[in-house]
């Protein structure tokens, strides 16, 4: 067990800490962004017109990327269905519409991939430093697991890490069964398990799964979308174990 300070507030009895990976571990505005983009635009060749009202639903404006939008935060099958609605709005078939915008997707991860997104300052050392005090640490993100598992192999973090966790079917954040799953394969309890993350939907979830407490870290000064966290951080050096 470990001691965690935070600012001015003090986590006792910590046996672990998860993590969400895009927005708190991994600096993936550009990649989702123009993962967004590239969709967006890939389905605008198939259904002219639709482009435009796409961006809008992923929470592109321009260059910018909505840190709460779905783009951001939402499961690869949410933004699929998303996606799908806007394209049924056309009048084409539900699993036509389901199928354009799977492809449409998978194209544009295939092109994107070729630039890894990188870790944020100080997501290595801090992996480090838990891992180091005796704390189970793992990785509970919204992506898939195939790509939270290809983000611990290119910035080889699987030393520090015992759970990596993604969603592919079933529940997505805010679901505390998530939570609850990934505290199950640490072998700790919720009530002995920090969860830190960039999103609401992390927040909420440790909180409905009674978590020992839930860090928002935003490195954009934005503290709404970490709202109802017990701390804010702005950087991981804030975080001390002890």
């Amino acid at each position: 067990m470990a001691t965690i300070k935070c600012k001015n507030l003090t986590f006792s009895h910590i046996e672990a800490v998860l993590f969400d990976k895009n927005g708190t571990l991994e600096d993936s505005e550009s990649y989702l962004r123009i993962l967004g983009q590239k969709s967006a635009r890939i389905i605008d060749s198939q259904i002219p017109g639709i482009g435009e009202p796409l961006l809008m639903a992923f929470g592109i404006d321009g260059n910018h990327l909505d840190p709460a939008g779905l783009m951001s935060v939402a499961s690869r099958q949410e933004t699929e269905v998303a996606a799908a609605a806007y394209i049924a709005e056309t009048g084409r078939g539900w699993f036509e519409c389901l199928k354009i915008a799977r492809q449409a997707l998978e194209e544009a991860e295939q092109y994107v991939k070729k630039t890894p997104s990188p870790l944020f300052v100080g997501s290595l050392e801090i992996l480090k430093s838990l891992s180091t005090a005796g704390l189970k640490l793992g990785i509970l993100s919204a992506a898939t697991t195939e790509d939270v598992k290809n983000f611990v192999t290119t910035h080889q973090l699987r030393d520090y890490l015992q759970v990596e966790m993604g969603v592919d079917a079933g529940p997505s954040k805010p679901d505390p069964a998530l939570f609850l799953a990934a505290c199950q394969a640490l072998g700790v309890a919720p009530s002995a398990t920090l969860m830190v993350g960039d999103s609401v939907g992390d927040i909420q979830m440790a909180r409905h799964a009674k978590a020992a407490g839930c860090i928002g870290i935003t490195w954009i000064s934005r503290a709404d979308h970490v709202q109802g966290a017990d701390v804010v951080i702005n950087q991981f050096d804030e975080i001390q174990v002890s």
